[in-house]
């Protein structure tokens, strides 16, 4: 893998171990701090641009209280008595409230902010609401266009315009009134048309009048706008904004807030819907007091029918019969039996209450329209409870039913809890109504004992005492239900909501929230430079390729002969033509290294002989080969350049000679080595090109031909330079490093593989390759990998020389296009 070549190091054993070249990624990141640079001040301008277009979003506050508040009339003479709840339970509803959709209806449309006012900022059209100079009062019974906004412009202090462009013939509109949407048509194109401030305007789409807002004037050079949107989608868009926190681990206190663009909106929903929800928490607390008025009222009602009926039927009996006084023992009597049978009256409301309440449980699904027992005098605490449980239930189901969808977990916990309840208060009305009858049983026995003693009397005497004591009896009823009902007007009267806004919100500067600039130029600067160091990170891993002397030290004991520069010239003659560029310099500095490399040898009367071979094709060996064979030539030496690269010839171009006659002519017997050697123009240097490609290469060099020729050559040269074949491809080199002296193996910076320095180590420490050095062609003297230009003096004068002496390059013209095309490369 192309990550573990790159962390192989070489140790004496020949095999390797995992680490990571920091020292390289860290010159490999500073190779492209141009990169790191341009992704840096991208991203900064991104910022920048993101920045300016954002809106500001704010965030403001207000508090509540939710307490459990007592009547002020409550006292321990009141008759009639209301279990409004406790904190905790309400403390719950409050939060649902606020996500319901009729909570949110009511307060959108309480303030209209399905209507927007607009004008055309620099980026996009802004919401300004009372900011606006204009103030659009809408018919709601008429329907209003949506979508779209509709410009206004002032035409004077009187007038204005109103300019629509209707892109299509359909447009939609709505009725606040009725929430009522419907379709209608308009001519396409654009539509103009004069105001006067005030004045009501009735056009199919837009149903309103407008006037000026006082305090606000009109920027001649702004565009103003009114638009409108769908009830249900404003509304929908409000239903979670507002969030709900307890205040600094306050119970009863609660922080409401919300964020967006335009604070005025802001203060003015949160006000709202506190206030919206006091009044709809005290209407919801006042329902059970108005359910039980409302019974009463029925009962004052019945009551004052019998009441008219038993005063008729007394007047009637004393126009037929002669007023008569009784005994007071009869009257005692009749008192008696009077106040029985009122007790057996209101034992009877009370058995009539119960029989309705089971009735009703059984019945009906909605418990919010219950009547307090203690409004016929059931006082029972355990009934009282459970009644009360029943009717809160509902109440807190009624509102979870504007946010839950019906048969949801919430809703069937509610139900099992009134289901639960229900079947207490079934048990509890049973037993009140066997103790009622219990009591009715002893009043009827007490009334039939005073009806015996009034038998005697005459009949006459009788009816007088019946009808008396009816009117007396509805009389006392009338005047219980009478002061029932006052006290229950007065306790509802003087009920306060057990929410109260205790600070309001107000914008008093600040409560900005976001964009987060400083935090956007911070992402800016971390993604504009993390981006670039992974993409570096991730190239340095997988690249496989030797980019400098460091690397070829680290996974090889083979030592460097030299480093050869790039220099783009027109043919690979640099060393005769270019005598002082710092090429022909660097070859010079591995000549001379070549020469203390054959000194070690021993002195010989016969020609030295330099294999050059490389990895695979295109790494450089033809023109490294011609290079060295020149600085010997031009030295003195007499130097022949043997092309054996059979397979692939290339050397005899750059001396304009022909491939017709070469090294396989010879071996195969057709030619001699005069007929197919070349003089060239270079002083003291010959050339035998490859000739014709032949069928087995590998097979030709190894016939006695090539040990004839090798021996005939070294007797005429004092230099023979093999130009061989790659030796990562084939095995033509192998066959000839019995002929090399010395062998030089071409490694191609920014190309050449470093699994291929394997191959090499794996045939040199066996013993197939002797004498072998690296040379590293294409080097540049700004490659991120040469860590110093030591490297050059310790293995090549030449290229230290050319490092700092830029005066040996000789016509080195370079064109913008080329340094742009060069650093495009570079990155």
């Amino acid at each position: 893998m192309a990550g573990l070549d790159e962390d192989l190091d070489f140790d004496e054993s020949g095999g390797g171990r995992l680490t990571f070249d920091f020292q390289g990624f860290l010159f490999k990141v500073i190779h492209y701090w141009k990169l790191i640079v341009l992704c840096i001040g991208v991203a900064l301008v991104i910022a920048y641009l993101i920045n300016a277009r954002k809106q500001n979003i704010y965030r403001l506050n207000a508090l509540v209280s939710v307490e459990s508040e007592q009547n002020p009339f409550f006292t321990a003479n009141t008759s009639i008595s209301f279990n409004w709840g406790g904190v905790s339970g309400k403390i719950g509803k409050v939060m649902t409230t606020l996500a319901t959709r009729s909570h949110n209806e009511l307060v959108v449309d309480s303030l209209q902010f399905y209507m927007q006012y607009l004008k055309q900022g620099k980026y996009r059209m802004e919401d300004i609401y009372t900011a606006s100079p204009f103030v659009v009062t809408i018919d709601k019974t008429k329907g209003q266009v949506l979508g779209k906004p509709i410009e206004i412009k002032e035409i004077d202090a009187q007038s204005f315009e109103l300019i629509y462009n209707f892109e299509s013939p359909g447009i939609t509109c709505q009725r606040y009134s009725d929430k009522e949407v419907y379709r209608d048509k308009m001519p396409i194109g654009e539509f103009r048309q004069r105001f006067k401030y005030g004045e009501q305007i009735a056009l199919p789409f837009l149903n309103a009048s407008i006037s000026k807002r006082e305090g606000r004037g009109v920027n001649a050079a702004t565009q103003y706008f009114v638009r409108f949107s769908s009830f249900d989608n404003v509304v929908q868009g409000f239903k979670n904004s507002v969030s709900t926190s307890f205040f600094r681990g306050s119970s009863t206190v609660l922080s409401l807030a919300q964020a967006g663009t335009n604070k005025a909106k802001i203060v003015d929903y949160l006000n709202t819907t506190a206030t919206i929800l006091a009044e709809t928490e005290l209407r919801n607390k006042n329902l059970y007091a108005t359910n039980t008025i409302k019974f009463i009222d029925s009962s004052l009602n019945a009551v004052t029918g019998k009441l008219k009926d038993n005063t008729d039927e007394m007047n009637a009996f004393r126009r037929a019969n002669q007023v008569f006084d009784v005994s007071d023992e009869i009257a005692t009597i009749s008192g008696r039996l009077k106040e029985f049978e009122l007790q057996k009256e209101e034992e009877d409301i009370k058995i009539s209450y119960l029989n309705n309440l089971e009735t009703y449980l059984q019945n009906k699904s909605d418990y919010t329209n219950i009547a307090a027992p203690t409004s016929v005098g059931i006082d029972e605490g355990g009934l009282l409870s459970s009644i009360n449980t029943i009717t809160n239930l509902a109440i807190q189901r009624q509102n979870l039913e504007q946010t839950t969808r019906e048969g949801s977990i919430l809703l069937k916990q509610i139900d099992s809890q009134i289901d639960a309840e229900k079947s207490v208060a079934f048990e509890l009305i049973n037993n009140r109504r066997r103790s009622i009858n219990l009591q009715l049983g002893t009043i009827n026995s007490r009334i039939a004992q005073f009806e015996a003693q009034l038998a005697e009397l005459p009949e006459e005497q009788q009816e007088f005492l019946r009808i008396q004591r009816k009117l007396d009896i509805n009389q006392d009823s009338y005047n219980v239900y009478l002061s029932k009902r006052s006290e229950a007007a007065i306790v509802k009267a003087a009920n306060v909501s057990d929410i109260n806004i205790i600070d309001a919100a107000k914008d008093i500067g600040g409560g900005l929230i976001g964009p987060n600039r400083s935090l956007n130029y911070m992402m800016a600067l971390m993604v504009g430079f993390f981006v670039p160091m992974f993409i570096i990170f991730v190239r340095f891993l997988l690249d496989n390729t030797i980019h400098g002397s460091d690397e070829v030290e680290r996974l090889s004991r083979i030592p460097i002969i030299g480093l050869v520069g790039k220099y783009n010239y027109k043919n690979n003659l640099v060393a005769f033509e270019k005598p002082k560029s710092a090429v022909s310099e660097s070859f010079r500095a591995i000549r001379s290294s070549l020469q203390f490399i054959y000194k070690k040898q021993g002195p010989t009367d016969l020609g030295k002989t330099l294999m050059i071979t490389s990895s695979v094709s295109g790494e450089g060996k033809t023109f490294c080969s011609i290079n060295i064979a020149s600085v010997y030539a031009l030295s003195g030496k007499k130097t022949i350049i043997l092309g054996l690269d059979l397979r692939k010839p290339k050397i005899f171009g750059d001396f304009n000679m022909k491939n017709d006659l070469g090294v396989v002519n010879y071996l195969i017997g057709d030619n001699s080595l005069d007929e197919i050697r070349t003089t060239t123009h270079i002083p003291n240097l010959d050339v035998i090109p490859s000739g014709p490609i032949p069928p087995n290469p590998s097979e030709l060099l190894m016939e006695d031909r090539m040990k004839a020729l090798m021996q005939e050559l070294r007797k005429e040269y004092d230099i023979i330079v093999l130009d061989t074949p790659p030796l990562g491809l084939v095995t033509d080199a192998l066959e000839l490093t019995q002929y090399a002296d010395a062998t030089i193996f071409l490694i191609r910076l920014d190309y050449t593989k470093k699994g291929m320095l394997g191959l090499v180590n794996s045939k040199w420490r066996k013993g197939e390759l002797k004498n072998v050095h690296f040379l590293l062609n294409f080097y540049k003297h700004k490659s991120n990998h040469n860590y110093g230009y030591g490297y050059g003096y310790g293995y090549g004068y030449g290229y230290g020389y050319g490092a700092y002496g830029n005066a040996y390059h000789e016509n080195d013209k370079n064109s913008i296009l080329s340094k742009v095309k060069r650093f495009i490369k570079r990155l």
